[in-house]
């Protein structure tokens, strides 16, 4: 019985717009088992995409109110769903997707079994497929890796982004943690995940991070460059997070590293482009990189645009100015969503979670967006 209810719960899981498939070896319900409870499996199934009062979860679940909301905040804590806090109101919760979301928020808690488990399970988590259709992540230029001539949206421009933002926090990178942990770590920065808005009053609450302003953020966009990390904020105009990743830890990207053609399946206005007459083969655009997108052939860089993401890596620090970034032609720019809502109805509806998408619609949008412009700044 015991093995059933979290059986349960990943298909609960697997009907959210992330997803959470089954696999084989059952590592998927290995994770589960040690992260809730049977009990806290059981309340998690109560919750929705749509933010609520425990009241309102309490009556769906069948318990009083006064348990229903000691055991949400215990679970909130635990980082085993969502919660919204806004003024003047009773706090809300949430289901929370596994990636990104639960995993995530397991920061200060990993332990080198369960960091084995996610190993093992990421192949099989993340659809490829289904972001190739809805990108659940994009890239944003460095911005030294931009001229001033190019016309630039507000949501491509990583300063503007981070400036626009009041409620700051700076989290250590999981995935370097994880890899850390395990021995294989790259030695890069750690502290480089920036979370906004509510994310980032979850996360200063659960203790997974520290409030800093506007100023330090800049600074750290400036050493992801000098690391040679990638920007990689939430697919949203409205944006919920800006992670600095490289391709050596980062799951996302390893996976897709993994893939034929990376630049597919991250949302990125920009490719690289380069001007072999000018390339001098000092190789460093090769090692900054992330997708293996640049080698070294017969003393020149030679660059393979589908696996360009354009980050801007190799512009920054090219001594001859032989690359830099160009808009992509209009067609093969993926539109943006406008809010986190709308990335999820897309997910959703790409990897066939018409149920699941249609309730979102219908529900949740009006209503997260209030929310979430309340608390973005």
């Amino acid at each position: 019985m015991a093995d059933d209810i979290y059986r349960r719960l990943a298909l609960y899981l697997d009907s959210l717009p992330g997803g959470f498939p089954s696999t084989e070896s059952g590592v998927e319900i290995r994770i589960l088992q040690r992260l809730f409870s049977p009990m806290e499996a059981d309340l998690a199934m109560h919750l929705t995409l749509i933010p609520e009062e425990s009241k309102v979860i309490a009556a769906r679940a069948g318990m009083t109110v006064e348990e229903a909301e000691k055991r949400l905040e215990q679970m909130a804590l635990k980082g085993l769903l969502f919660r919204i806090e806004l003024k003047r109101r009773p706090p809300l919760y949430m289901s929370a997707q596994y990636v990104i979301g639960i995993w995530e928020y397991h920061l200060n808690d990993l332990d080198p079994q369960l960091i084995r488990d996610m190993n093992e399970y990421i192949p099989t988590l993340f659809d490829l497929k289904a972001w190739k259709k809805a990108p659940q992540l994009r890239t944003i230029p460095v911005n030294k890796s931009l001229t001033v001539r190019q016309d630039i949206m507000h949501y491509e421009d990583a300063r503007e982004l981070v400036t626009s933002k009041r409620k700051i926090i700076v989290a250590p990178c999981i995935c370097r943690r994880e890899h850390k942990m395990i021995g294989e770590g790259c030695g890069k920065e750690d502290e480089t995940c920036l979370v906004f808005g509510l994310g980032a009053e979850y996360y200063h609450k659960n203790g997974l991070g520290r409030f800093i302003d506007s100023t330090e953020a800049l600074e750290i966009l400036e050493k992801a460059d000098k690391e040679a990390l990638v920007l990689q904020p939430s697919n949203a105009k409205k944006i919920v997070n800006i992670c600095c990743c490289c391709g050596c830890c980062c799951q996302v990207l390893r996976s897709f590293k993994r893939y034929p053609r990376p630049s597919d399946l991250v949302s990125s206005p920009f490719r690289a482009e380069l001007k072999t007459a000018d390339c001098e083969g000092c190789g460093v655009c090769v090692e900054r990189c992330q997708m293996d997108a640049l080698r070294l052939e017969q003393g020149v860089a030679v660059l393979d645009g589908d696996r360009c993401i354009g980050c801007g890596l190799c512009v920054t620090t090219c001594p001859t100015g032989a690359l830099k970034l160009v808009r992509k032609p209009e067609k093969d720019q993926p539109r943006v969503p406008g809010n986190m809502t709308e990335a999820y109805i897309r997910l959703g509806k790409a990897r066939g979670k018409m149920s699941n998408t249609s309730l979102v619609k219908m529900q949740l949008k009006s209503k997260l967006d209030r929310l979430m412009a309340s608390g973005k700044k």
